[in-house]
């Protein structure tokens, strides 16, 4: 099935934004996920909290998706990779082995999450706090301030729209062309309005856009439009 993507600058750095919540920096070679949350259905279930345990292929078969169409030659997950400390040692075997292959012959990057702090348990790549690649910042909670060039998670942003009576919410990147804050790419993650006020201060409202995403396209939407709730 063909997709789309939207095409925007940070720092002047080209990204598109895909429509799997994946975003790729062409000049870069770059992809960067955040919050895949992965072994999220089985953290629940230690704690009898009982949901579909599908999330995991979900979220691996979308992950395996986007890295075919990009093919980077780096891979950035921004936090929160892993629902918590025990997901990556207690993933089951056919999920370890998938990660693996998509993982073969990339430089791969976990960035620590407040899910994840530590480095998953018998999963290759190179675990850090944060990483800086030409003028961009990857972290997993964005910082309070102006920070141009940064990338982060945590917040799982989502836009909504009301047009003829009609309202629509999607999950969405958010940026003001000198930071970008992604949306959750885990099949079992919510979103956050991007006007609620855990995000004030991140962005100059004059320049905020929503990049949202649709199942074949991202629909990228100036701030002035978007509705709270």
């Amino acid at each position: 099935m063909t997709t789309f993507s939207e095409a925007i600058e940070i720092e002047g750095e080209t990204a598109l934004c895909d429509c799997s919540g994946a975003l790729y920096f062409p000049g870069l070679d770059l992809l960067a996920v955040s919050d895949l949350h992965l072994e999220k259905g089985a953290a629940f279930a230690r704690r009898r909290q009982l949901i579909p345990p599908y999330d995991t292929a979900a979220t691996l078969a979308r992950f395996a998706e986007v890295i075919g169409l990009y093919d980077p030659k780096i891979v950035v997950s921004l936090g929160d990779s892993f629902h918590d400390g025990a997901g990556a040692a207690l993933m089951p075997d056919a999920f370890r082995a998938e990660l693996s292959v998509l993982i073969a012959g990339r430089d791969w990057f976990w960035v620590a999450g407040n899910h994840d702090p530590d480095a998953p348990e018998g999963i290759d790549g190179e675990s850090v706090k944060e990483i800086a690649i030409g003028p961009l910042v990857f972290r997993h909670e964005p910082s309070r301030g102006p920070t141009p060039g940064e990338i982060a998670g945590h917040l799982h942003p989502g836009a909504r729209l009301v047009a003829r009576g009609r309202s629509v919410r999607r999950r969405c990147f958010a940026g003001d062309g000198r930071r970008m804050i992604m949306p959750a790419f885990g099949a079992y993650t919510g979103m956050l309005n991007v006007l609620d006020r855990a995000y004030a201060g991140l962005f100059d409202t004059h320049g905020l856009f929503a990049c949202m995403l649709g199942r074949r396209r991202v629909y990228k939407v100036t701030g002035s439009v978007l509705r709270p709730g």
